[in-house]
């Protein structure tokens, strides 16, 4: 299964041609490997593909000593590991080039391996996580598969390479990865020798950091369809341990086939919280503040009358904003509470608006006299739940008028 332009655009990219002179002109031979093989033979464009990992027999002094003889930059982003870093940011599609020694794994703590490079290909591909992150192209667009990937592209299979416990005993990070994985790569059947060993490491789950569970898990919801990889989680028992409030694979469903893209939404349709259990779940996996603040903004009850006039919905978008109004209009429907043709007129009226600017502020209420302090506010919110309350209409001269009678002037 090989597309029929190959070797791919960005192997024949000014910059990797660069690249592959200044390696080749010092004796070194270099082999792409991993994602951008993999998305190539997917048939992923090239110009997407912008992350590029390249393996070499060389050490890493010499690859570093023969791009700078091109002057060609540099950052040993990896050193332990045997890896450089190769930027060519002036590029017209920017890309980095990963350029790693072979190697094989002297010690491992479950996390991190200690490694020597004194590996041949074979036994460079045998430490890798699966089988279709272990195809290498020669510059000259030749494919080496040694542990049958290109088969398991083929069959949508993702699987381990050699013994997945073994695999998973290096890193339990790997355990995440594989649904992922599975979310993006795989047929959904997934492989049974993988799923025993997942099962079996869930023990040592606990062991991550939770903003490595995080990223593993956005990045699976952020999958065109990750639902049965997420439903293969939960029969192995680890959505249980990762996020036990997720008990909502159906609202998650729902979501999903109104084609909603985003892994943040995708999570509060999955997760069973009120305000505070949101707020403790983005606590216990680090997430961002601004990811933090909308997931709570995202948990019930939610702030909308899906039935209410259009006058109704003008006042919940002002409160809400057009983001988030849309966005729980999204789960109402995921919930069965909105029909599908209420939810597209909801989410018209979220496109076309346009939020009204309140026409005073507290240089109007202290030019009453009125002396900075809590009264500002005060008045300042009676007059502005009057102006929401008449549909954002009155202008300046009336909301003064409001204002100059709720401070008795």
């Amino acid at each position: 299964m090989t597309p029929a332009r190959w070797p791919p655009g960005w192997v024949r990219a000014a910059e990797t041609r660069a690249l592959l002179a200044a390696l080749a002109a010092a004796g070194i031979e270099a082999r792409f490997v991993g994602g951008a093989v993999r998305d190539s033979l997917l048939g992923r464009p090239s110009r997407a593909i912008d992350d590029i990992d390249i393996a070499t027999p060389a050490p890493p002094q010499a690859v570093i000593d023969a791009l700078a003889a091109a002057d060609i930059r540099t950052v040993p982003t990896g050193l332990a590991h045997g890896t450089v870093t190769a930027i060519f940011a002036a590029a017209r599609v920017p890309r980095r080039f990963e350029i790693t020694t072979l190697r094989r794994d002297v010690a491992t703590d479950g996390r991190h391996a200690v490694v020597a490079f004194d590996a041949d290909w074979a036994g460079d591909a045998a430490r890798r996580d699966f089988t279709i992150n272990a195809i290498y192209l020669a510059p000259d667009g030749t494919l080496f598969d040694p542990v049958g990937g290109r088969d398991d592209i083929k069959a949508r299979r993702v699987r381990f390479v050699g013994d997945p416990a073994q695999r998973l005993v290096e890193d339990v990070l790997r355990l995440l990865r594989y649904y992922r994985f599975e979310a993006r790569f795989g047929s959904g059947a997934g492989d049974p020798a993988a799923r025993a060993a997942c099962r079996d490491a869930i023990p040592r789950l606990p062991t991550l950091s939770p903003e490595r569970v995080w990223r593993e898990l956005s990045g699976l919801l952020a999958a065109p369809a990750p639902l049965r990889a997420v439903e293969l989680m939960r029969e192995d028992g680890v959505l249980a341990a990762i996020l036990p409030e997720a008990d909502r694979i159906d609202r998650l469903a729902a979501l999903l086939a109104l084609r909603v893209a985003d892994p943040l939404l995708r999570l509060a349709a999955l997760v069973s919280v009120d305000g505070a259990g949101a707020a403790a779940l983005a606590e216990r996996l680090r997430l961002s503040r601004a990811e933090r603040d909308r997931l709570a903004g995202l948990a019930p009850p939610w702030p909308v009358d899906p039935a209410g006039d259009e006058r109704t919905q003008r006042r919940a978008l002002y409160r809400l904003g057009a983001g988030r109004y849309r966005d729980l209009a999204l789960l109402l429907a995921a919930e069965g509470a909105i029909e599908r043709p209420r939810l597209r007129r909801m989410v018209a009226w979220a496109a076309e608006w346009t939020e009204p600017v309140f026409p005073i502020d507290g240089h109007d209420v202290a030019a009453l006299g009125i002396p900075e302090g809590p009264e500002v506010g005060r008045l300042l919110a009676v007059v502005r739940r009057w102006w929401e309350d008449g549909d954002f209409t009155a202008g300046r001269d009336d909301c003064l008028a409001r204002l100059r009678a709720a401070a008795g002037r």
